[in-house]
C-alpha cells in the first residue's frame, strides 16, 4: 500500500513544482490523500515545550547521556531508548526521528495513511516496502548498498547523525529498519520502546500533518530506490554504507547450517505456523520450519506494553527455549520483520551479531528442494 502511495507521489510531483508544494503543504497533500482541505489546515498539535532534561534519569535505557547532547556519546549496546529520553532530545539537530510502521498484509492498514494522521513531531515517513531490493519478488528485502544510500541520503540523512525509529504497535517492524541501519554500517540507531502507542499514552504531542519537507524526502527517497535499479544517476549522497555481511543470512547460508549446526537458529513466527498447523498467510507457501530451528515467538520479546524485556527476563526466556548465550545464533520469521525483534531482544544480552535470514520462511517454504519439518500431529509436506 505504502509503495503505491509514493508512487502516485512520484506521478503527482512531476506536475507540481517544490516550491508549490513548500508554499502550500496543505493543499498538496489535501489533493494527494483525497481527503477534504479544511481536514489538514488545522494540525492536532500542541505548543511543543522543551521538558528539563534530568541526568541519569534514562540511565536503564541508554548509558552516558548527558545534558550536552550528542549521540556519538550514546550507548550503542542498548538497543532502545525510551519515550522519556527521546521526548527530551527531539529538537537537537543531529537526531532524525523514522516512522517505519509496516503491517501484514491481512491486517489491511495503510502505514502511510497512518502516519499522516498521526505522527511524532518532526518524524519522517520510512517506507519498509519502498526502500527494498527491486530484483526480487520477495517482499522488503534489503535494498543494494547504493539504493538504500540513496534512499536515506534523500530522507536528509548523514553519517554524522542518530537515528530513532519507531512504529504504530509498539516494537514491530521499527526493529526490521534499525537491522536495515546496523547491516550498511550505521551503528548509532536506536528503537523507540514501545512506540507510538507508548509516546502518546505519555501525553506527548503528535502531529497531524505532514509538512511539505516531510512529503518532499518521502517522495525523493522512493524516486532514489527507482533511479539505482534502472541504472539512472541520482541525487547528492550524504550517507556512506559499510555493509555487514555477518548480520544477513542467505538461504544457501541456512540450508548449510541445517546440516553443520554452526548457529542456533531460532524462528519468531507463532508456535501454530512453526508446527505446521496453521496455514502460511501468503498463498503457494508450505507449512512448517527449517529443520532443528526452535520457536520463540516475537511478542515473548515484549511486556504487556509492548516495550522490550529486561535482560533478565530476556535471558530467560531464551533459557527455557534452550538457547545458549555462548553460542552464535541466527533468527528468522514469515519476511524478516520479526525475526529483528529477537535480534533486538539477543542485542541487549550483548549479542550484537546476530544475523538475521533476510528471505526468511517466505522464501524457504517456497522452494521445492528445502526440507520442511513440521510437529508430529501436523501433516506431512
Amino acid at each position: 500500500m505504502a509503495s503505491a502511495f509514493l508512487s502516485r507521489t512520484l506521478f503527482a510531483h512531476r506536475f507540481v513544482s517544490s516550491s508549490a508544494i513548500t508554499q502550500n503543504p496543505q493543499k498538496f497533500a489535501a489533493v494527494f490523500f483525497k481527503k477534504p482541505l479544511q481536514s489538514w489546515a488545522s494540525p492536532l498539535r500542541t505548543t511543543y515545550r522543551r521538558p528539563t532534561f534530568i541526568p541519569g534519569a534514562m540511565a536503564t535505557t541508554v548509558a552516558g547521556s548527558t545534558v550536552s547532547f550528542s549521540t556519538r556519546s550514546m550507548s550503542t549496546s542498548e538497543p532502545v531508548v525510551s519515550v522519556d529520553w527521546l521526548h527530551a532530545n527531539l529538537r537537537e539537530p543531529d537526531l532524525k526521528v523514522l516512522d517505519a510502521s509496516w503491517y501484514m498484509p491481512d491486517e489491511q492498514r495503510n502505514p502511510l495513511q497512518e502516519y499522516q494522521v498521526a505522527h511524532l513531531p518532526g518524524a519522517l515517513f520510512f517506507d519498509v516496502d519502498g526502500i527494498s531490493d527491486r530484483t526480487t519478488n520477495l517482499p522488503h528485502m534489503l535494498p543494494s548498498e547504493e539504493a538504500f544510500a540513496a534512499a536515506v541520503s534523500a530522507l536528509g540523512i548523514e553519517n554524522k547523525d542518530g537515528v530513532v525509529v519507531y512504529d504504530g504497535k509498539g516494537i514491530f517492524s521499527a526493529a526490521r529498519v534499525w537491522w536495515m541501519f546496523r547491516v550498511f554500517g550505521h551503528d548509532r540507531v536506536w528503537v523507540l520502546d514501545g512506540g507510538l502507542p507508548r509516546w502518546r499514552a505519555s501525553g506527548f504531542d503528535v502531529e497531524s500533518s505532514a509538512s511539505g519537507d516531510a512529503i518532499l524526502k518521502a517522495s525523493a527517497a522512493s524516486e532514489a530506490i527507482e533511479k539505482v535499479y534502472q541504472g539512472q544517476p541520482v541525487g547528492p549522497v550524504t550517507f556512506e554504507t559499510k555493509y555487514q555481511p555477518h548480520l544477513i543470512w542467505t538461504l544457501e547460508q541456512v540450508k548449510k547450517n541445517t546440516e553443520d549446526q554452526t548457529h542456533q537458529h531460532i524462528d519468531a513466527r507463532s508456535k501454530a505456523r512453526f508446527d505446521g498447523v496453521a496455514a502460511e498467510p501468503r498463498k503457494g507457501i508450505r507449512s512448517g520450519h527449517v529443520p532443528g530451528s526452535k520457536c520463540i515467538p516475537f511478542g515473548q520479546m515484549l511486556d504487556s506494553s509492548q516495550t522490550l524485556l529486561s535482560a533478565d527476563q530476556l535471558k530467560n526466556k531464551f533459557e527455557q527455549e534452550g538457547i545458549s548465550m555462548d553460542k552464535p545464533v541466527i533468527t528468522s520469521c514469515g519476511t524478516g520483520v520479526t525475526a529483528c525483534i529477537l535480534a533486538l531482544g539477543l542485542h541487549r544480552l550483548g549479542k550484537t551479531d546476530v544475523p538475521v535470514y533476510d528471505g526468511s520462511w517466505t522464501e524457504w517454504g517456497a522452494q521445492e528442494d528445502t526440507p520442511v519439518s513440521t510437529a508430529p500431529s501436523a501433516s506431512t509436506c
